[in-house]
Protein backbone atom coordinates (compact mmCIF):
# COMPACT_ATOMS: atom_id res chain seq x y z
CA UNK A 1 0.00 0.00 0.00
CA UNK A 2 1.16 3.50 -1.15
CA UNK A 3 2.16 5.99 1.81
CA UNK A 4 -0.07 8.45 1.75
CA UNK A 5 1.65 12.00 1.50
CA UNK A 6 0.24 14.71 4.08
CA UNK A 7 -0.92 18.02 1.97
CA UNK A 8 -2.66 19.99 4.37
CA UNK A 9 -1.07 21.99 6.84
CA UNK A 10 -1.61 25.30 9.39
CA UNK A 11 0.89 26.93 7.67
CA UNK A 12 3.28 26.49 4.14
CA UNK A 13 6.18 29.04 3.56
CA UNK A 14 7.18 29.60 -0.08
CA UNK A 15 10.67 30.22 -0.48
CA UNK A 16 14.02 28.21 1.01
CA UNK A 17 16.15 31.47 2.10
CA UNK A 18 16.64 33.41 4.65
CA UNK A 19 13.21 34.96 5.63
CA UNK A 20 11.68 31.99 4.67
CA UNK A 21 13.55 29.44 6.88
CA UNK A 22 13.33 31.28 9.87
CA UNK A 23 9.80 31.90 9.33
CA UNK A 24 9.07 28.71 8.93
CA UNK A 25 11.29 27.47 12.29
CA UNK A 26 9.48 30.05 14.45
CA UNK A 27 5.99 28.92 13.50
CA UNK A 28 7.00 25.22 13.64
CA UNK A 29 8.50 26.26 17.25
CA UNK A 30 4.96 27.37 18.27
CA UNK A 31 3.62 24.16 17.67
CA UNK A 32 2.04 24.63 14.01
CA UNK A 33 2.56 22.32 11.29
CA UNK A 34 4.30 24.02 8.65
CA UNK A 35 5.39 23.16 5.38
CA UNK A 36 8.57 24.65 3.37
CA UNK A 37 8.67 24.41 -0.80
CA UNK A 38 11.96 25.36 -2.36
CA UNK A 39 12.13 25.38 -5.72
CA UNK A 40 15.90 24.48 -6.32
CA UNK A 41 17.13 21.16 -5.36
CA UNK A 42 18.80 22.75 -2.36
CA UNK A 43 18.11 25.81 0.46
CA UNK A 44 19.66 29.17 0.73
CA UNK A 45 21.18 29.29 -2.63
CA UNK A 46 21.65 32.89 -2.82
CA UNK A 47 22.44 32.49 1.16
CA UNK A 48 25.31 31.01 1.00
CA UNK A 49 26.75 33.14 -2.03
CA UNK A 50 26.42 36.23 0.34
CA UNK A 51 29.34 38.08 1.36
CA UNK A 52 31.73 36.55 -0.97
CA UNK A 53 30.59 33.25 0.62
CA UNK A 54 31.07 34.74 4.56
CA UNK A 55 27.99 35.54 4.90
CA UNK A 56 27.66 39.52 6.49
CA UNK A 57 24.46 38.57 8.35
CA UNK A 58 23.54 42.25 9.54
CA UNK A 59 25.33 45.71 10.88
CA UNK A 60 26.20 46.18 14.09
CA UNK A 61 24.55 49.15 14.72
CA UNK A 62 22.11 48.61 18.07
CA UNK A 63 20.65 52.49 17.80
CA UNK A 64 17.20 51.35 16.16
CA UNK A 65 16.74 54.61 15.16
CA UNK A 66 19.91 55.10 13.27
CA UNK A 67 19.85 51.59 11.62
CA UNK A 68 16.32 52.19 10.22
CA UNK A 69 17.87 55.57 8.52
CA UNK A 70 19.20 52.84 6.05
CA UNK A 71 15.89 51.56 4.90
CA UNK A 72 14.62 55.47 3.40
CA UNK A 73 11.15 55.39 3.10
CA UNK A 74 10.27 52.60 4.82
CA UNK A 75 11.71 53.16 8.15
CA UNK A 76 8.81 54.47 10.38
CA UNK A 77 6.68 51.68 8.74
CA UNK A 78 9.98 49.08 9.82
CA UNK A 79 9.83 50.13 13.38
CA UNK A 80 7.15 48.02 15.32
CA UNK A 81 8.87 44.65 13.55
CA UNK A 82 12.19 45.63 14.23
CA UNK A 83 11.85 46.64 17.58
CA UNK A 84 10.60 43.06 18.13
CA UNK A 85 13.13 40.96 16.33
CA UNK A 86 16.19 43.56 15.62
CA UNK A 87 20.27 43.75 15.56
CA UNK A 88 20.45 42.57 18.94
CA UNK A 89 17.74 39.20 18.43
CA UNK A 90 19.66 38.72 15.38
CA UNK A 91 22.78 37.85 17.59
CA UNK A 92 21.30 36.51 20.55
CA UNK A 93 19.45 34.01 18.07
CA UNK A 94 22.81 32.68 16.10
CA UNK A 95 24.10 32.50 19.28
CA UNK A 96 21.49 30.01 20.81
CA UNK A 97 21.85 27.71 17.30
CA UNK A 98 25.92 27.61 18.49
CA UNK A 99 26.79 29.83 15.72
CA UNK A 100 28.66 33.46 17.32
CA UNK A 101 29.02 36.59 15.64
CA UNK A 102 32.06 38.62 15.28
CA UNK A 103 32.03 42.19 13.90
CA UNK A 104 34.61 43.66 11.50
CA UNK A 105 34.78 46.90 9.56
CA UNK A 106 32.11 48.85 8.92
CA UNK A 107 30.24 46.99 11.35
CA UNK A 108 29.12 44.75 9.29
CA UNK A 109 28.56 41.39 11.16
CA UNK A 110 29.70 37.62 9.94
CA UNK A 111 29.92 34.31 11.67
CA UNK A 112 32.56 33.68 13.83
CA UNK A 113 33.42 30.84 11.28
CA UNK A 114 33.20 33.63 7.96
CA UNK A 115 31.05 30.44 6.13
CA UNK A 116 28.01 31.24 4.74
CA UNK A 117 27.32 27.56 4.71
CA UNK A 118 27.42 27.33 8.63
CA UNK A 119 24.82 29.74 8.71
CA UNK A 120 22.40 27.64 6.53
CA UNK A 121 23.44 24.68 8.15
CA UNK A 122 22.17 26.56 11.43
CA UNK A 123 18.65 27.35 9.95
CA UNK A 124 18.46 23.51 8.31
CA UNK A 125 19.21 22.57 12.11
CA UNK A 126 16.76 25.53 13.59
CA UNK A 127 13.61 23.60 11.33
CA UNK A 128 14.09 20.52 12.17
CA UNK A 129 14.43 21.37 15.45
CA UNK A 130 11.11 22.39 15.20
CA UNK A 131 9.00 20.04 12.86
CA UNK A 132 9.32 21.74 9.65
CA UNK A 133 8.86 19.65 7.00
CA UNK A 134 11.02 20.92 4.24
CA UNK A 135 10.17 19.65 0.49
CA UNK A 136 13.44 20.79 -2.11
CA UNK A 137 12.94 20.70 -5.90
CA UNK A 138 9.04 21.91 -6.05
CA UNK A 139 8.02 25.09 -8.26
CA UNK A 140 5.04 26.27 -7.48
CA UNK A 141 2.89 26.74 -10.29
CA UNK A 142 -0.17 28.68 -8.36
CA UNK A 143 -1.13 29.88 -5.59
CA UNK A 144 -4.87 31.06 -4.58
CA UNK A 145 -7.30 31.50 -1.83
CA UNK A 146 -10.37 29.61 -1.74
CA UNK A 147 -13.92 30.86 -1.04
CA UNK A 148 -13.74 29.02 2.29
CA UNK A 149 -10.22 31.49 3.22
CA UNK A 150 -8.23 28.44 2.53
CA UNK A 151 -5.02 28.48 0.16
CA UNK A 152 -4.21 26.21 -2.56
CA UNK A 153 -0.21 25.84 -3.47
CA UNK A 154 0.11 23.84 -6.73
CA UNK A 155 3.27 22.52 -7.77
CA UNK A 156 3.90 20.28 -10.79
CA UNK A 157 2.96 17.10 -9.04
CA UNK A 158 0.98 17.76 -5.95
CA UNK A 159 -1.12 20.61 -4.72
CA UNK A 160 -0.92 21.49 -0.74
CA UNK A 161 -3.42 22.98 1.54
CA UNK A 162 -2.69 25.42 4.42
CA UNK A 163 -4.84 27.89 6.23
CA UNK A 164 -2.19 30.19 6.32
CA UNK A 165 1.14 30.85 3.68
CA UNK A 166 3.88 32.49 4.11
CA UNK A 167 5.66 34.21 0.75
CA UNK A 168 9.13 34.65 0.64
CA UNK A 169 10.23 33.84 -2.64
CA UNK A 170 12.37 37.09 -2.92
CA UNK A 171 13.27 39.56 -5.50
CA UNK A 172 14.83 39.41 -9.22
CA UNK A 173 18.64 39.69 -8.23
CA UNK A 174 20.91 36.96 -9.28
CA UNK A 175 18.61 34.97 -10.86
CA UNK A 176 20.74 32.26 -11.43
CA UNK A 177 19.76 31.07 -7.01
CA UNK A 178 16.37 30.95 -8.09
CA UNK A 179 15.05 34.53 -8.08
CA UNK A 180 12.87 35.03 -10.61
CA UNK A 181 9.97 37.25 -9.59
CA UNK A 182 7.67 34.48 -9.14
CA UNK A 183 6.19 35.10 -6.06
CA UNK A 184 5.12 38.64 -7.95
CA UNK A 185 3.18 37.39 -10.13
CA UNK A 186 0.86 34.99 -7.43
CA UNK A 187 0.32 38.23 -5.05
CA UNK A 188 -0.43 40.81 -7.96
CA UNK A 189 -2.69 37.86 -9.11
CA UNK A 190 -4.21 38.09 -5.58
CA UNK A 191 -4.69 42.03 -5.85
CA UNK A 192 -1.38 43.52 -5.07
CA UNK A 193 -0.04 46.81 -6.31
CA UNK A 194 3.83 45.69 -7.30
CA UNK A 195 6.29 48.11 -8.02
CA UNK A 196 8.45 47.12 -11.00
CA UNK A 197 11.79 45.70 -9.83
CA UNK A 198 14.98 47.26 -10.75
CA UNK A 199 18.30 46.16 -9.82
CA UNK A 200 19.32 49.08 -7.24
CA UNK A 201 22.71 47.92 -5.61
CA UNK A 202 24.71 46.57 -8.58
CA UNK A 203 28.47 47.30 -10.17
CA UNK A 204 28.83 50.22 -12.81
CA UNK A 205 30.16 49.87 -16.19
CA UNK A 206 33.35 51.96 -17.09
CA UNK A 207 34.42 52.95 -20.47
CA UNK A 208 38.13 53.21 -18.88
CA UNK A 209 40.31 51.02 -20.52
CA UNK A 210 42.81 51.24 -17.20
CA UNK A 211 40.86 50.43 -14.83
CA UNK A 212 39.56 47.94 -16.98
CA UNK A 213 43.00 46.43 -17.10
CA UNK A 214 43.14 46.54 -13.50
CA UNK A 215 40.75 44.08 -13.00
CA UNK A 216 41.08 42.29 -9.00
CA UNK A 217 43.17 45.32 -8.19
CA UNK A 218 41.60 47.47 -5.42
CA UNK A 219 41.61 50.56 -3.62
CA UNK A 220 41.72 49.80 -0.03
CA UNK A 221 40.14 53.62 0.62
CA UNK A 222 39.60 56.34 -1.78
CA UNK A 223 36.98 58.93 -2.66
CA UNK A 224 34.99 58.85 -6.02
CA UNK A 225 33.21 61.86 -6.87
CA UNK A 226 30.17 61.99 -9.35
CA UNK A 227 29.38 64.21 -11.82
CA UNK A 228 26.49 64.60 -14.20
CA UNK A 229 27.36 66.86 -17.12
CA UNK A 230 30.67 68.06 -15.20
CA UNK A 231 28.85 69.18 -12.37
CA UNK A 232 29.71 67.58 -9.12
CA UNK A 233 26.48 65.76 -7.44
CA UNK A 234 27.77 63.29 -4.75
CA UNK A 235 31.01 61.67 -3.08
CA UNK A 236 31.80 58.27 -1.38
CA UNK A 237 34.58 57.26 0.84
CA UNK A 238 35.18 53.61 1.12
CA UNK A 239 36.88 50.30 -0.50
CA UNK A 240 37.01 50.45 -4.62
CA UNK A 241 37.32 47.33 -6.60
CA UNK A 242 38.19 46.99 -10.35
CA UNK A 243 37.22 45.07 -12.49
CA UNK A 244 37.13 43.87 -16.30
CA UNK A 245 33.96 45.82 -16.92
CA UNK A 246 34.21 48.74 -14.01
CA UNK A 247 33.72 48.97 -10.53
CA UNK A 248 32.65 47.36 -7.97
CA UNK A 249 32.74 47.11 -3.70
CA UNK A 250 30.80 48.53 -1.40
CA UNK A 251 31.51 52.17 -2.21
CA UNK A 252 30.63 51.85 -5.86
CA UNK A 253 27.04 49.41 -4.72
CA UNK A 254 26.03 51.85 -2.17
CA UNK A 255 26.49 54.93 -5.23
CA UNK A 256 24.53 52.63 -8.22
CA UNK A 257 20.86 53.66 -7.22
CA UNK A 258 21.73 57.12 -7.59
CA UNK A 259 24.25 56.68 -10.26
CA UNK A 260 21.43 54.97 -12.29
CA UNK A 261 19.02 58.08 -11.60
CA UNK A 262 21.80 60.43 -13.26
CA UNK A 263 22.40 57.95 -16.43
CA UNK A 264 18.65 58.69 -17.01
CA UNK A 265 19.68 62.52 -17.33
CA UNK A 266 22.97 62.97 -18.92
CA UNK A 267 26.35 61.95 -19.34
CA UNK A 268 27.93 60.36 -16.08
CA UNK A 269 31.95 61.12 -14.96
CA UNK A 270 33.80 60.17 -12.08
CA UNK A 271 36.94 61.05 -9.95
CA UNK A 272 38.63 58.74 -8.12
CA UNK A 273 41.02 60.13 -5.08
CA UNK A 274 43.43 57.34 -4.28
CA UNK A 275 44.67 59.42 -1.29
CA UNK A 276 40.88 61.14 0.85
CA UNK A 277 42.55 62.83 3.55
CA UNK A 278 45.33 64.37 1.94
CA UNK A 279 45.20 67.72 -0.32
CA UNK A 280 47.14 67.90 -3.46
CA UNK A 281 49.71 70.03 -1.76
CA UNK A 282 50.12 67.24 1.29
CA UNK A 283 50.42 64.73 -1.45
CA UNK A 284 53.08 66.50 -3.22
CA UNK A 285 55.05 66.76 0.28
CA UNK A 286 54.89 63.17 0.89
CA UNK A 287 55.97 62.37 -2.91
CA UNK A 288 59.32 64.87 -2.26
CA UNK A 289 60.08 62.78 0.56
CA UNK A 290 59.93 59.96 -1.26
CA UNK A 291 61.93 60.99 -4.40
CA UNK A 292 64.39 62.38 -2.32
CA UNK A 293 65.09 58.96 -0.73
CA UNK A 294 65.26 57.43 -3.35
CA UNK A 295 67.16 60.02 -5.90
CA UNK A 296 69.06 57.67 -8.16
CA UNK A 297 66.26 55.20 -8.98
CA UNK A 298 63.99 55.34 -11.83
CA UNK A 299 60.47 57.38 -11.73
CA UNK A 300 58.77 53.90 -12.40
CA UNK A 301 59.88 51.95 -9.69
CA UNK A 302 59.43 55.08 -7.02
CA UNK A 303 56.47 55.39 -8.40
CA UNK A 304 55.18 51.94 -6.94
CA UNK A 305 55.91 53.31 -3.21
CA UNK A 306 53.41 55.80 -3.73
CA UNK A 307 50.61 54.50 -5.67
CA UNK A 308 48.44 51.96 -5.10
CA UNK A 309 49.33 48.22 -4.61
CA UNK A 310 50.15 46.81 -8.13
CA UNK A 311 48.73 50.04 -10.15
CA UNK A 312 51.71 52.14 -10.34
CA UNK A 313 52.44 50.99 -14.31
CA UNK A 314 49.25 51.21 -15.18
CA UNK A 315 48.77 54.70 -13.35
CA UNK A 316 51.94 56.50 -14.88
CA UNK A 317 50.69 55.30 -18.49
CA UNK A 318 47.46 57.56 -18.01
CA UNK A 319 50.43 60.23 -18.33
CA UNK A 320 52.34 59.80 -21.36
CA UNK A 321 54.62 63.26 -21.35
CA UNK A 322 56.49 61.40 -18.44
CA UNK A 323 59.45 58.81 -18.93
CA UNK A 324 58.67 56.46 -16.81
CA UNK A 325 63.09 55.69 -16.84
CA UNK A 326 63.42 59.11 -15.60
CA UNK A 327 65.23 59.79 -12.73
CA UNK A 328 63.49 61.21 -9.45
CA UNK A 329 66.24 63.39 -9.14
CA UNK A 330 65.33 65.20 -11.76
CA UNK A 331 61.91 65.47 -11.90
CA UNK A 332 60.89 68.96 -12.20
CA UNK A 333 57.92 70.68 -9.69
CA UNK A 334 55.75 70.77 -12.89
CA UNK A 335 55.76 67.05 -12.93
CA UNK A 336 54.97 66.57 -9.69
CA UNK A 337 52.08 68.90 -9.78
CA UNK A 338 50.68 66.61 -12.74
CA UNK A 339 51.19 62.96 -10.73
CA UNK A 340 49.44 64.65 -7.25
CA UNK A 341 46.38 66.06 -9.55
CA UNK A 342 46.10 62.66 -10.94
CA UNK A 343 46.03 60.24 -7.64
CA UNK A 344 43.53 63.09 -6.90
CA UNK A 345 41.20 62.87 -9.04
CA UNK A 346 41.26 59.41 -11.54
CA UNK A 347 39.39 60.06 -14.34
CA UNK A 348 36.64 57.93 -14.92
CA UNK A 349 33.44 57.56 -17.50
CA UNK A 350 30.32 55.75 -16.82
CA UNK A 351 28.36 54.46 -19.45
CA UNK A 352 25.98 52.38 -17.44
CA UNK A 353 24.83 49.74 -14.41
CA UNK A 354 25.22 45.68 -14.67
CA UNK A 355 21.86 44.11 -14.72
CA UNK A 356 19.54 41.77 -12.21
CA UNK A 357 22.21 38.86 -12.19
CA UNK A 358 24.69 40.91 -10.59
CA UNK A 359 22.42 42.71 -8.16
CA UNK A 360 23.36 42.47 -4.45
CA UNK A 361 19.72 43.84 -4.20
CA UNK A 362 17.07 44.66 -6.39
CA UNK A 363 14.20 46.62 -5.24
CA UNK A 364 10.48 46.81 -6.47
CA UNK A 365 7.60 44.25 -4.88
CA UNK A 366 4.63 44.82 -2.74
CA UNK A 367 4.18 48.53 -1.40
CA UNK A 368 4.31 48.64 2.26
CA UNK A 369 0.99 50.05 2.57
CA UNK A 370 -0.41 46.93 1.80
CA UNK A 371 1.21 45.04 4.44
CA UNK A 372 0.51 45.53 8.53
CA UNK A 373 4.64 45.98 9.15
CA UNK A 374 3.31 44.37 12.85
CA UNK A 375 2.78 41.14 11.43
CA UNK A 376 3.71 40.75 7.94
CA UNK A 377 0.14 40.04 7.23
CA UNK A 378 -1.20 41.64 3.76
CA UNK A 379 -3.87 44.11 4.32
CA UNK A 380 -5.98 42.58 1.58
CA UNK A 381 -5.68 39.00 1.96
CA UNK A 382 -6.26 37.61 5.07
CA UNK A 383 -3.69 35.03 6.40
CA UNK A 384 -1.18 35.84 3.52
CA UNK A 385 2.15 36.88 4.89
CA UNK A 386 5.17 38.38 3.16
CA UNK A 387 8.63 38.50 4.00
CA UNK A 388 12.09 39.89 3.02
CA UNK A 389 13.17 41.11 -0.87
CA UNK A 390 9.29 40.38 -1.97
CA UNK A 391 8.83 43.60 -0.19
CA UNK A 392 9.48 47.10 -2.19
CA UNK A 393 12.41 48.59 0.54
CA UNK A 394 15.17 49.86 -0.45
CA UNK A 395 18.54 49.29 1.52
CA UNK A 396 21.88 49.63 1.41
CA UNK A 397 24.73 46.67 1.19
CA UNK A 398 26.24 45.70 4.78
CA UNK A 399 24.26 43.41 6.37
CA UNK A 400 20.89 45.75 6.00
CA UNK A 401 19.19 43.00 3.38
CA UNK A 402 19.91 40.50 5.63
CA UNK A 403 19.07 41.97 8.59
CA UNK A 404 15.31 42.62 7.09
CA UNK A 405 15.15 38.86 6.04
CA UNK A 406 15.78 38.26 9.79
CA UNK A 407 13.23 40.62 11.15
CA UNK A 408 10.24 39.97 8.70
CA UNK A 409 10.71 36.14 8.72
CA UNK A 410 10.79 36.06 12.30
CA UNK A 411 8.29 38.29 12.92
CA UNK A 412 5.73 36.69 10.45
CA UNK A 413 6.73 33.34 11.94
CA UNK A 414 5.26 34.93 15.33
CA UNK A 415 2.36 35.98 14.07
CA UNK A 416 0.84 33.50 11.80
CA UNK A 417 -2.32 32.34 13.27
CA UNK A 418 -4.02 30.21 11.04
CA UNK A 419 -7.41 30.45 12.65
Amino acid sequence: MAKQINTEFDVIVIGGGPSGMIAAGRAGGRGLSVLLLEKNKSLGRKLVITGGGRCNITNAEFDIHKLLSNYGSSKQLLYSSFSEFGVIETHSFFQSLGLPLVTQARNRVFPNTEKAEDVLSALVLYMKNNNVLVKTGVSVNKLERNANGMFTVTSQKTTYVARAVVVATGGLSHSETGSTGDGFKWLSYLGHKIYPPTPSIVPVVVEDEWIKSLSGHSFEFAKITFYLDGVKVFSKSGPILCTHYGLSGPTILNSSKRVGDMLHEALVTASINCFPDWSVGELEKYMIQIFDNNKNKSLKNVFAEIAPKGMSKVLLSLLPALDPEQKTHSVTKEIRKEISKLLNALPVRITGLKGFDNAVIADGGVSLDEVDMRTMQSKLVPNLYLTGDILHIERPSGGFSLQLCWTTGFVAGSKVDPK
